[in-house]
């Protein structure tokens, strides 16, 4: 036999579900206004859609208020709701488990919000949103393979579920898989096409894989809808570089330092550029900053007296350097400059304490295994020319220095052959043109990198 349709059922269902329609919206504004504390504006409508006979109603209202406590960062009431369906309403326990799931894992607690995930799949295996909780806490656990396939499961049981085809496309990308992790981020790009967070990853899969124009296409959307955000902005100042447009790379930065003018990496980059311009007072304003921001960082005091000293500006340098000195007696560059200019200024007495204190220094560096406790530290970036002081005109430790203590009793004669041999025989003149010499080679005629500070 073949059922016939049955109209008047039909549309009694219709009418049934409308007006469950218009309860819900009406709960759902009346409850956060109909007391004075929201809380208990919520148990006033969830009472009396009870005594009404709506109880699956009231508990999605229950839902409702677990909900509005997690939006208002309550998250310890939002719990103690959500927890109470643990052995009542069955319907109801994998929606609130996939909360629970979801608050433990923003709290930082993947072992409960494990837990909880996997209570709700119990009851839903097909609940995209409790496949993609549980996918959260593995790849959390760095299990990147297992949390792929749950959120795979998640697309396959709900194709349009944002959170899976996100967290999918962020697996692809953590596995290098970037051609798929694209297709995904553009395809979420259809669905929500207003996300910053899409437009990013798909400007930076773009980057990574050499599509420099595709990059700067999709940078450029973000900066139409973040103009003033540092980050896009710094990135597009590097992608500038490595297309060798240097005015474009300095307009970038220049604007990522308006923006955020507390970026170490933006700060060092304006500062090597005008170096590398000769426009020292500019550069002497960037590394004074960093120095303030950074004030245990030896290197950007060094960065501000090599200025002055480039610049020709010896008096200043020479204080500069002196500053330093008496921060960290022990700085093998800082005592070299010293020795260097306090010679150029006449200061004939300090240069014999400086080359004294040189060798002092350079002595206790090899005794401790090599520069690396007094040297600047260097950052975390590509291999660039070495520090102007490891190619001053002394060799460094280990340049065939006699083996002779430095100290108070050292005689003058043994003091002058250090000299010459820090300060070269060959008069002032020939001392600048070795400087200007090194100054050029030490910042280099290439582009500036993201690590663009030599020491």
């Amino acid at each position: 036999a073949v059922l016939r349709a049955d109209g008047l059922r039909e549309a009694v269902r219709a009418r049934a579900a409308e007006a469950r329609k218009y309860l819900a919206t009406a709960a759902k504004l009346l409850a956060p206004v109909v007391e004075a504390d929201i809380s208990e504006g919520y148990e006033w409508v969830v009472t009396q859609l009870r005594t009404e006979n709506h109880a699956s109603l009231a508990n999605e209202m229950e839902i409702a208020r677990a909900l509005h406590h997690m939006r208002a960062r309550d998250v310890a009431t939002a719990v103690e709701v959500l927890k109470s369906y643990e052995k009542k309403d069955k319907q109801l326990v994998a929606r609130a488990a996939t909360n629970l799931s979801f608050i433990y894992f923003h709290e930082g607690d993947h072992a409960a919000a494990a837990r909880y995930a996997d209570v709700a799949m119990r009851h839903d295996r097909y609940d995209a949103k409790a496949l993609v909780n549980k996918g959260n806490t593995l790849l959390a656990q760095g299990e990147v393979d297992q949390a792929r396939a749950l959120y795979q499961e998640a697309m396959g049981a709900d194709a349009d579920c944002i959170e899976a085809i996100y967290n999918l496309a962020l697996a692809n990308k953590r596995l290098g898989m970037h051609a798929e992790a694209l297709a995904l981020f553009e395809k979420l790009h259809g669905i929500i096409p207003t996300s910053v967070d899409v437009a990013w990853h798909i400007a930076d899969l773009h980057d990574q894989g050499g599509a420099t124009r595709a990059a700067i296409k999709w940078f450029n959307v973000l900066l139409a809808r973040v103009p003033s955000d540092p980050g896009v902005l710094a990135r597009m100042g590097a992608i500038m570089l490595k297309e060798d447009d240097e005015a474009q790379a300095f307009h970038y930065h220049q604007e990522a330092f308006r923006a955020y003018p507390s970026d170490m990496a933006v700060i060092a980059w304006l500062g090597a550029y005008f170096v590398k311009n000769e426009v020292y007072e500019r550069a002497v304003a960037f590394f004074e900053r960093a120095a303030q921001i950074e004030p245990g960082e030896v290197k950007w005091r060094l960065m501000v007296a090599s200025c002055y000293r480039r610049s020709g500006d010896y008096p200043r340098a020479f204080e500069a350097y002196l500053q330093i000195h008496q921060e960290a007696p022990n700085n093998v560059e800082c005592l070299r400059y010293l020795v260097h200019i306090a010679d150029d200024l006449g200061k004939k007495d300090m240069v014999h304490d400086f080359v004294v204190k040189l060798r002092k220094a350079e002595r206790a560096q090899e005794q401790e295994g090599g520069d690396a406790a007094s040297a600047p530290p260097q950052p975390e970036a590509p291999a660039r020319p070495p520090p102007e002081a490891a190619r001053g005109p002394y060799d460094g430790a280990g340049g065939g220095e006699p083996a002779r203590p430095a100290g108070p009793g050292v005689d003058d004669k043994y003091i002058d052959e250090q000299v010459g041999r820090v300060i070269g025989s060959e008069g002032k003149g020939a001392k600048m043109v070795q400087a200007k010499e090194r100054s050029d080679e030490e910042w280099g005629d290439g582009t500036l990198g993201d690590d663009l500070l030599p020491m």
